[in-house]
């Protein structure tokens, strides 16, 4: 069951106030807030569980490592993935595609060879391919949206051409909110033979998802937007591309032996883990995805889309405020400009004063910017936590900034 007021009053942080004014959480696409339930089995674990992990025979290694390896299932059921072994542990959605590009792609592209991306991508889904552009000569093909924000899966797939290598492609803006049709892509790309990397991050916090419906090859996920902790998260493998990937690091846990002649590396996903993991991290995202598999996705996505359409409605109403975007499947993100001089960091500071939290700036988006014309703007972006309530604070808030600065 999904009740609105229960589920705040899991999350301690929204009960304080900000410069005397109570708090108005609207940064969620840069991190969520963290339930109870992850605060009080973080705090466990380092307390009463903590040991290294694989390591050692005793009760508390034992103890950690069964709570740690559980997580790579409970992942694997939030995805809907069709294999446990084919998820790997990774800090976040910034390291998952660094793997594929150091481990999959780096090691079969050659000068001339394209990776086909959109202006919709987050830095974490472009500086990777960067790197086997200025190192490979690799060619990156770049696909912009539409004038209402949205990305025609057909002018992804007409970027594809004989070289294409690979597709990276985001499956919601965390500018925009823009939901990219990934399945469509992918099912193209399969009759091209052409491997999809979907960044999931942004997405995977507000809708369900379904590996085996999306088809892609990898999907990278990040543990701190989905109400878990910094420093956790996994990539989705598809166990063909695992077996084309080399490791990206090395050291302990990924070996099966090493020697002064040479070494033998771990099956995947051990494969692709060295050294001391984030062990309390994972622990805790497994906690924030049985979570929300607890809320049901399907009734998260239910109150986001409505909480969308109010704040669409109310925006629309504030007619010297430019909101980016107006794609007809798109996420409660809105990001926007107060029409005239101000600046989006004075417009945040002033709503920071009235106790709303928002981000400000480029939004590690920079060629989305660019292709809006726009330098920075201000990002409002909802959770399963935030209410009608707080979309009306916010455009009072916003009609404070228009006086103030008109």
């Amino acid at each position: 069951m999904f009740d609105l007021e229960t589920i705040r009053a899991d999350f301690p942080i929204l009960s304080r106030q900000v410069n005397g004014r109570p708090l108005v959480y609207l940064d969620n696409g840069a991190s969520a807030q963290k339930p109870r339930a992850v605060i009080e089995a973080v705090t466990r674990a380092y307390a009463e569980e903590y040991a290294n992990v694989h390591r050692g025979l005793h009760y508390l290694s034992n103890l950690a490592t069964d709570k740690y390896e559980a997580v790579r299932g409970t992942i694997a059921r939030f995805l809907k993935a069709p294999h446990e072994d084919e998820i790997v542990f990774t800090s976040g959605t910034t390291e998952g595609i660094n793997l594929v590009s150091y481990g999959w792609a780096a090691p079969r592209m050659a000068p001339g060879d394209e990776i086909v991306l959109s202006v919709l991508e987050h830095h974490a889904n472009i500086v990777p391919w960067h790197f086997l552009r200025e190192r490979q000569g690799v060619v990156l093909r770049w696909v912009e949206p539409e004038a209402d924000g949205s990305l025609d899966p057909e002018r992804v797939l007409a970027a594809v051409g004989p070289r294409t290598r690979l597709i990276a492609v985001t499956q919601m803006s965390n500018v925009l909110g823009t939901i990219v049709d990934v399945a469509a892509i992918c099912a193209g790309a399969r009759a091209r033979g052409v491997p999809v990397l979907v960044d999931g991050s942004q997405a995977a916090v507000h809708m369900p998802i379904d590996l085996g419906a999306i088809g892609c090859d990898f999907y990278a996920v990040t543990g701190h937007k989905l109400y878990g902790p910094s420093g956790s998260g996994a990539i989705w493998i598809a166990r063909d591309r695992q077996a084309e990937m080399r490791p990206f690091l090395g050291g302990g846990d990924m070996i099966r032996e090493v020697t002064r002649e040479g070494v033998s590396y771990a099956d995947p996903p051990m494969k692709f883990e060295a050294g001391t993991p984030g062990i309390v991290q994972q622990i805790g995202l497994g906690v924030a995805l049985d979570y929300l598999m607890a809320l049901g996705m399907e009734n998260v996505a239910r109150h986001e889309a409505a909480l969308r359409d109010y704040a669409q409605a109310r925006l629309a109403g504030l007619n010297w405020l430019n909101v980016q975007g107006s794609a007809p499947d798109r996420g409660a993100i809105f990001s926007f400009t107060l029409q005239g001089a101000a600046h989006a960091h004075d417009i945040s500071t002033v709503l920071d004063k009235r106790g709303i939290a928002v981000r400000a700036g480029t939004h590690c988006a920079m060629p989305l910017m660019q292709h809006l014309g726009m330098g920075a703007t201000c990002r409002a972006s909802f959770a399963l936590y935030n209410t009608p309530a707080e979309v009306d604070a916010l455009c009072d808030a916003l009609e404070f900034c228009h006086d103030l600065f008109g």
